[in-house]
């Protein structure tokens, strides 16, 4: 496939755009590393929840839902629909406090509520093991969906696939800091919106598709249109729904999803202008993400099933692509070889730009925890504000290279999510509970991360080495999470809690509510320290309400939308009620109060 000179200057302009953008706010975001990180905490919950989305929309991202709608239909996406209930915890428990923190990082909050050198090692670690390790993973499968697009849609190699995509990232990315980022998300998401639906409306309405009636109707893809799992197939009710909705969802932390907020999801509420911003951005983030935009991957996912029914014909079509990367997931790229000039330039830019919003993000996130959590904190505490943004310009420039090194060895999207999902199972309950339980501490932290990265070593290359069966990957999540839970509940007993005087200091500063600081409480009491009372209809029972009819309305918008593409309009239309009564509720009693 090659593209026409209209597809490449509609690239081309994308391209001019976003660096345009970034030489704009350079100055502006050069000016101190709080300008640079957090764009002066002055941003408005619209702009912040259309990054979190744009962010979240990767150029990958296509491609596993792709992926997954062919192996497991549409039900299997349960594996990550199951995520809004961490996001809609966020939004009603969690985001309150961490606007409330003030802290520049989310890992500057380890010493916040953790003391001594054991605080200490944990915040510069996890900068390092999060802001390094983790993202340059995460940037590698982005950069691994990029790659299979320059092949199949270009006819690129890897090496310059990435040379070409990650370059004009890079220099808006240093040069705009995250105000520079949440602009051009803004773009990007609009065009890679516009891009993904029309390039579905074309695929298909294409003859061999047959329409929407053909589509919903041929013998390949009938099998793969049931919302829920067949629950006649235990294997695959316990993996793809059970699982998720019971355990994986408090229990696992993955980026933009991490039980009780964290990473860029964290980053967007520390740069909000007050608590409802940080409120507002997070809920409208969960609504999109999960609610709205997954349908135009799904349906591509299930056209690609007539046109390419499995992975002997996906090779057929694209010999002189590695075998390697001939998996599932490159149905995606491999349907758009069918849309015609113009709206094929659209397209590709659209990708360009859910590349690009991913990647900026990460590259300043990433970049944030160096800075702030290793160099400032570490290295050269009296830095001028000058030279830890030029720290924070020189660490973007690394870390793009790094992930563009990793995923010239990685195969699929599906491979990686795996990864990341094992590494941290387990951890989730720990980063719920620290915000409402006195008693969790930095030791708590440190055993969970080092016990689930060791199981999740020991199920991805050893346990066959010592004569186990093969075990399944939702036993291996369970497994991982029991032992990790086990392990640092047993530790946080076993050692002692961060000392009073910071515990009374994070009592005073976040106001948590509950039960679980009535020691703290009973201290304050006895040393005459008057604390404040929590915020008027602020409670736990409340904030759980709140998430239970968020949950509810946001699925309930996501299958209403699916019932009326399947053509049940009763059904759908019904649930759309129901999804509008609960939002309207939620924004006029809640998010506005």
């Amino acid at each position: 496939m090659s593209l026409s000179s209209l597809d490449w200057i509609i690239i081309a302009v994308f391209f001019v755009v976003s660096l345009i953008v970034g030489l704009l706010v350079s100055r502006r975001a050069g000016t101190s590393s709080s300008e640079f990180f957090l764009s002066g905490r002055s941003m408005p919950w619209w702009l912040l929840g259309v990054s979190m989305v744009a962010t979240t929309f990767a150029i990958d991202t296509p491609n596993l839902v792709t992926g997954i709608v062919r192996q497991n239909g549409v039900a299997g996406n349960w594996v990550w629909w199951a995520f809004l209930l961490t996001g809609m915890l966020t939004v009603f428990v969690y985001a309150r406090l961490w606007r409330r923190s003030k802290v520049s990082t989310d890992l500057e909050f380890y010493e916040l509520r953790y003391s001594g050198k054991s605080a200490a090692f944990l915040r510069g670690f996890r900068a390092i093991y999060l802001g390094v390790f983790f993202n340059v993973m995460i940037m590698a499968n982005v950069c691994l969906a990029a790659i299979k697009l320059g092949g199949v849609v270009l006819g690129l190699s890897p090496v310059e696939t990435l040379l070409i995509a990650s370059a004009i990232t890079v220099v808006y990315s240093s040069l705009g800091g995250l105000r520079g980022v949440l602009i051009t998300d803004f773009i990007q998401f609009g065009i890679a919106m516009i891009g993904s639906i029309w390039a579905t409306s074309l695929i298909v309405g294409m003859p061999e598709v047959g329409g929407l009636d053909g589509l919903l109707t041929h013998p390949n893809v009938v099998g793969k249109l049931n919302l829920l799992p067949d629950f006649s197939n235990s294997t695959m009710v316990v993996s793809v729904f059970i699982v998720p909705l019971a355990v994986q969802w408090w229990s696992v932390w993955y980026p933009g999803a991490e039980p009780g907020g964290g990473g860029y999801i964290a980053q967007r509420m520390l740069s909000a202008k007050n608590e409802r911003h940080a409120i507002g951005a997070t809920f409208f983030f969960n609504l999109a993400h999960y609610g709205l935009r997954p349908w135009p991957w799904i349906l591509m996912g299930l056209a690609s099933l007539i046109v390419y029914p499995n992975l002997e014909s996906l090779q057929a079509a694209f010999p002189a692509l590695d075998q390697n990367f001939i998996q599932d997931d490159l149905a995606y790229p491999a349907m758009l070889a069918f849309l015609p000039a113009g709206i094929l330039g659209l397209v590709v830019a659209s990708l360009v730009a859910a590349f690009m919003s991913t990647i900026s993000t990460h590259l300043n996130w990433g970049s944030s925890y160096v800075v702030n959590d290793v160099y400032k904190r570490f290295i050269k505490p009296e830095a001028s504000e000058r030279e830890l943004v030029n720290v924070g310009r020189i660490s973007t420039v690394v870390l793009m290279v790094l992930a563009g090194t990793v995923a010239l060895f990685l195969e699929s999207a599906m491979q990686s999510f795996n990864i990341l999902l094992s590494i941290g199972a387990g951890t989730g309950l720990i980063f719920i509970l620290r915000w409402f339980w006195w008693r969790v501490n930095a030791a708590t932290e440190i055993s969970g991360m080092i016990v689930s990265f060791v199981v999740a070593l020991f199920f991805e290359f050893g346990y066959e080495r010592f004569g186990f069966e093969p075990i399944a990957g939702h036993v291996q999540l369970i497994a991982s999470v029991a032992v990790t839970t086990v392990l640092w509940l047993a530790v946080t007993f076993l050692t002692p809690p961060s000392s009073p005087e910071v515990l009374e200091k994070f009592y005073l500063a976040i106001r948590p509510v509950g039960p679980g600081w009535e020691e703290v409480r009973r201290s304050l009491t006895s040393k005459d320290i008057p604390f404040p009372e929590p915020v008027a209809g602020e409670s736990i029972t409340r904030g759980i309400a709140s998430f239970v009819v968020g949950s509810f309305s946001v699925y309930f918008f996501l299958f209403g939308v699916g019932y009326v593409i399947y053509g049940n309009l009763a059904i759908g239309g019904g649930l759309l009620v129901l999804s509008a009564g609960g939002i309207i509720y939620l924004l006029n009693r809640v998010i506005r109060n």
